[in-house]
């Protein structure tokens, strides 16, 4: 069971997993150099701690010992105490809900090992927002994709937003990054998937046309500004789009994923 120790210092050393959480740069530094990622608020720290992540500490308010005790019995990990002032103080925003866990990382799997069992796959290119990231999951993992694959320069799916928007759906859908960006949709497609490129191409088709019939889909999606690169979109197999009017033609990519994800869930 989880050791509770009191906090009344906010400099306290052992808090240094908690700190500054609002400094991005000095976050992925400190997260890559130690292998850790933190989990935010009672549901994510649940499923953390449920999908098999070994926890190195818990932070949380008092009131939130109750709702966790089961979660704490499961780990020798300690368990440190404080007041929602001190627990602002030390992260630098206001914890509103409640409870924070420092959890240590796993090494990525293979892309093979990845694929090994899917049909429907998710493959990002240079998503640099943690939120839209985190969103991707969600709808992936929600509408039952079976994995997610991400280029070199992808945002962390561990980072605390990340996890925070996809509420733990970065636990139990299998993830992990390419290691060759530049053939890698002609790789997918060795492996029998069919690469579906969501584009403003001139022969983009309709989404629901691009995947009708399919086996194995791979649906990529482009950066939140230019979209796909040249090299991906023309290396894709199939290029798509979702049919818009009122002169929009493109949506922001969280909402593009659910809206691909559903209709070649449904294929």
């Amino acid at each position: 069971m989880a050791t509770v120790v009191e906090i009344s210092d906010p400099a306290d050393p052992r808090l240094a997993d908690y700190r500054d959480l609002r400094d991005v740069e000095l976050r992925k530094h400190l997260e890559a150099e130690h292998g850790l990622f933190l989990a935010e608020g009672e549901k994510v720290v649940r499923r953390a701690v449920e999908g098999g992540f070994t926890p190195r500490s818990f932070l949380m308010a008092p009131r939130w010992l109750d709702g966790l005790a089961d979660v704490l019995a499961t780990t020798d990990a300690p368990c440190y105490v404080l007041s929602e002032a001190l627990a602002e103080e030390v992260t630098g925003f206001h914890v509103h809900r409640g409870a924070l866990a420092s959890l240590e990382r796993r090494a990525l799997p293979s892309v093979a090992e990845v694929l090994a069992d899917a049909r429907s796959v998710l493959v990002l290119e240079e998503l640099i927002d943690h939120t839209n990231v985190g969103a991707v999951f969600r709808s992936g993992a929600a509408l039952g994709f079976d994995a997610v694959l991400l280029a070199p320069r992808c945002a962390d799916p561990f980072y605390r937003r990340a996890i925070k928007v996809a509420m733990g759906a970065v636990f139990t859908m299998p993830w992990t990054r390419l290691p060759d960006w530049y053939d890698a949709l002609p790789d997918l497609s060795a492996a029998g998937f069919t690469t579906v490129a969501l584009t403003l191409a001139e022969d983009a088709v309709p989404i629901d046309e691009a995947v009708a019939g399919l086996d194995k889909v791979a649906l990529v999606l482009g950066s939140e500004g230019h979209g796909l690169s040249p090299r991906w979109e023309r290396s894709a197999d199939r290029r798509a789009i979702i049919p818009m009017r009122q002169g929009i033609d493109s949506l922001n990519v969280a909402a593009a994923s659910a809206v691909a994800c559903y209709v070649t869930a449904r294929r």
